[in-house]
């Protein structure tokens, strides 16, 4: 059984108060994280591209995310949906699944209750998207000082993606900052030159609602591991092409721990995901049908 759960603000100062339809979903996991979460959301606040929803795909978490949710939603200025089941252990794709059924745009964005956007995230993602292929972003991780002393007004005035105001708060340099500060030829530059695949990564990933519902949606069998990269992989076996974003629409992934992981759910992932590969397959029947 799953829950869904419909912000009831009219949004009479919001760009939807005029019942325009989204052009795009956004949806974000989550799972006990509502300081996180509650970041998150301000970060899509900020968005210069507006006409959009977010469904909140939620794995079980306590009431404490629920509250943060109903309490964001009276003031926000988009909608929000939040999908929910009860805690049975790590089952990020079945709820998923959940949030995909109830999404309303043809476009749909993936990414995590831990990951803010920048400012531009949204935007980049809906005038890089073209028909046949999906979109794989970057993300940049912070260590947990920082994650924890970012602020509504860090995010608001974007300081929280600053290189300079990250590196005066113990930042360390690294190549990875780039992520933060590409932009125009460097920007395009580095995406054409960076060695890392282009995968459907469930942070940062952005694809079409009728190529997701091809394959079937995710592999409800899979768990932590790899579980986002196997959908990615049967839209290949499908005919869909990925195209790497990496430093053109980028988020800041707050530090958490990952004490749900378990070697016996890699294991099990990785003989799916070979199955996938190897038997090429497109739809499993183990998704949303």
């Amino acid at each position: 059984m799953y829950t869904v759960y419909f912000s009831e603000v009219l949004y009479k100062n919001s760009y939807f108060y005029r019942m325009e339809s989204p052009k795009i979903s956004i949806i974000i996991s989550t799972y006990n994280q509502p300081d996180w979460l509650q970041k998150v959301l301000i970060g899509y606040e900020c968005q210069t591209f507006k006409n959009f929803e977010v469904i909140i795909a939620d794995d079980g978490s306590n009431s404490e995310t629920k509250y943060i949710i109903e309490n964001f939603s009276k003031t926000s200025s988009y909608p929000i949906k939040h999908v929910w089941h009860e805690d049975d252990g790590f089952r990020k794709t079945i709820i998923l699944n959940k949030a995909i059924v109830k999404a309303t745009a043809a476009y749909l964005l993936f990414t995590d209750g831990d990951c803010i956007p920048n400012i531009h995230f949204v935007d980049k993602h809906m005038k890089l998207r073209k028909d046949g292929w999906f979109l794989s972003g970057g993300y940049f991780k912070l260590p947990k000082s920082i994650s924890e002393l970012i602020s509504k007004d860090d995010i608001e005035s974007q300081r929280c993606f600053d290189v300079v105001w990250l590196k005066s708060k113990g930042l360390a340099s690294s190549f990875k900052l780039n992520k933060l500060t590409a932009s125009g030829f460097k920007e395009r530059f580095l995406n054409f030159i960076t060695p890392t695949k282009a995968t459907w990564n469930g942070m940062n990933t952005s694809g079409w609602k009728k190529d997701v519902l091809a394959v079937n949606g995710f592999d409800e069998r899979m768990q932590y591991g790899g579980e986002d990269r196997e959908l990615g992989e049967r839209l290949f076996n499908f005919g869909i092409k990925a195209k790497q974003i990496r430093y053109s629409a980028v988020c800041i992934h707050l530090y958490h721990e990952r004490g749900y992981v378990k070697p016996e759910m890699i294991t099990k992932n990785n003989e799916i995901r070979k199955i996938t590969k190897n038997e090429k397959v497109i739809q499993t029947p183990f998704g949303i049908k």
